[in-house]
């Protein structure tokens, strides 16, 4: 593909999507729960779409087709149990948004912090999130790079690819914060959910039809078609890549934190649903862009190849392959929007002095949201610097980070439905399964054979409940609890 309409078409994207993110800015954000929360004013519809945009990033056209590609089918389960995850936002959203609307909160950190009654907690939340989600977003500009350097042959760079993306990262962010980003998410996801499907339909008939792809993987690749394959879906890797991503929708705190965003309880609701059609068609898709790269070409160097070769292939016409590119690259983008918003709000709102009151309390949260903005870009920036170490497989970096992140989610839990809960059990619980996490995935040691995603989650609960068993409750646990459940059930 010709380096001058991958250039356009990526011009074209940015004066469109800024337009919307202009059209998007109404009246004065002067607070954080403006800029950050898009003011608790975000519709079902929209919801729904940015949702899907911030969730479904890189990782599934490049990273989900990527993992097809080299480990068949099991990916496929991988990803549905994922997708079954996210019923828990049915059990915990509405107690979030109850919550959140109740005592103000903008950041998860800040509400677990209030329920455990220690700004410790709120402060361990903020650091282990920054620790986790910065390499997840590296991973969303890491897809961009390949993306834009595989269809372009290599005329433009690995290089190049990363450093446009976070520039778009910084600036859609910046022109209006949650509320451009929602909206800019909402054009994207139905950008890449509508081209991404036609164009697989195409690539699929250029192969033959449905009948013929599989039957040339049932010959050529029939280890792709059943689990565990050639190995990487076996026992052991399958629940280490999918427990993580199960508690996704609750361990991301850039997800979590969009349930505080819904106007409404029946606009989460609308969220919910369009959501899930949303997820089952695009998991559909990503896991047919792989089977019909794998066919198509079964010795690429990388996986994580298989997307950017199958368009700049001639089974897809350029100016088709050009449009599902820029649907991918608004995937992404929208990703790294979400976390370095999530991430600057939770740094300025949780590592701050919190202010006293009245016209203290005014000021500071001028404060907060002035360093809110300043800390954006410097998280781009350092994403930058992962990205350009070009480590493993997107969709494995992707789970590492959630291995990571899933050890919040204990105090997550125990927060609505365990009062018995401390502060204790949660800086034990994150501080140190979160650094046992960490030092399994530097030095590669996993005891008993086990990946981290596997006993990270155990280990976790059992110190969280150890340690708020020897240790005194919070003395208005049960206020928060039932805040939670009343308005939630509201």
């Amino acid at each position: 593909m010709s380096e001058s309409l991958i250039w356009s078409a990526v011009a074209l994207y940015l004066v469109v999507s800024l337009m919307v993110a202009w059209c998007s800015r109404t009246g004065q954000r002067a607070s954080m729960a403006d800029y950050f929360l898009g003011s608790r004013q975000m519709g079902g519809v929209v919801s729904a779409l940015s949702y899907s945009a911030t969730t479904y990033s890189a990782f599934m056209m490049v990273g989900l087709a990527g993992l097809t590609y080299a480990g068949g089918v099991g990916a496929f389960g991988f990803e549905i149990l994922y997708f079954a995850g996210v019923s828990l936002v049915a059990i915990f959203g509405p107690r979030f948004w109850a919550v959140g609307r109740h005592f103000g909160f903008v950041t998860p950190g800040e509400m677990l912090g209030h329920r455990y009654e220690h700004r410790g907690v709120a402060v361990a939340v903020t650091l282990t999130s920054c620790l986790f989600l910065i390499p997840y977003a590296a991973v969303q500009l890491a897809g961009v790079g390949y993306l834009l350097s595989g269809m372009s042959g290599g005329a433009v760079s690995f290089i190049t690819g990363v450093v446009v993306a976070t520039v778009l990262a910084i600036v859609f962010s910046r022109v209006a914060g949650m509320r451009s980003v929602a909206w800019t998410d909402s054009l994207q996801a139905l950008f890449m959910i509508v081209a991404s499907t036609t164009v697989a339909l195409l690539v699929v008939q250029a192969l033959g039809g449905f009948g013929a792809l599989f039957e040339r993987l049932a010959l050529e690749h029939p280890q792709s078609l059943v689990v565990p394959g050639n190995g990487v879906f076996n026992l052991v890797n399958f629940l280490g890549l999918t427990l993580p991503w199960f508690f996704f929708s609750l361990s991301n705190p850039q997800v979590s934190q969009r349930l505080f965003m819904p106007k409404d309880l029946s606009a989460m609701r609308r969220m919910l649903l369009g959501f899930l059609v949303f997820g089952f068609i695009y998991t559909l898709v990503s896991v047919l862009w792989g089977f019909s790269a794998l066919v198509a070409f079964p010795d690429l160097a990388s996986p994580d190849l298989a997307t950017p070769t199958l368009l700049a292939s001639t089974h897809v016409p350029p100016v088709l392959g050009v449009i599902v590119m820029v649907g991918i690259l608004a995937a992404a983008v929208s990703t790294i929007d979400s976390i370095m918003l999530t991430l600057a709000s939770m740094i300025a709102r949780d590592l701050r002095v919190p202010s006293t009151g009245g016209a203290g309390k005014e000021a500071g949260e001028q404060a907060q949201l002035r360093l809110g903005k300043w800390v954006m870009p410097l998280i781009a920036l350092i994403a930058l610097g992962f990205a350009e170490l070009r480590l493993d497989l997107i969709a494995v970096l992707s789970v590492a980070s959630s291995s990571g992140l899933v050890v919040a989610v204990p105090a997550i839990v125990g927060a609505f439905f365990w009062s018995r809960g401390t502060a204790a059990g949660v800086l034990v619980s994150i501080l140190g399964a979160g650094a046992l996490v960490l030092a399994s995935f530097v030095t590669g040691i996993k005891p008993l054979g086990m990946p981290a995603g596997l006993w990270g989650l155990p280990v976790a609960t059992l110190l969280y409940i150890a340690a708020s068993l020897v240790t005194l409750p919070p003395r208005h646990a049960g206020q928060f609890m039932q805040i939670a459940a009343r308005q939630g059930r509201g």
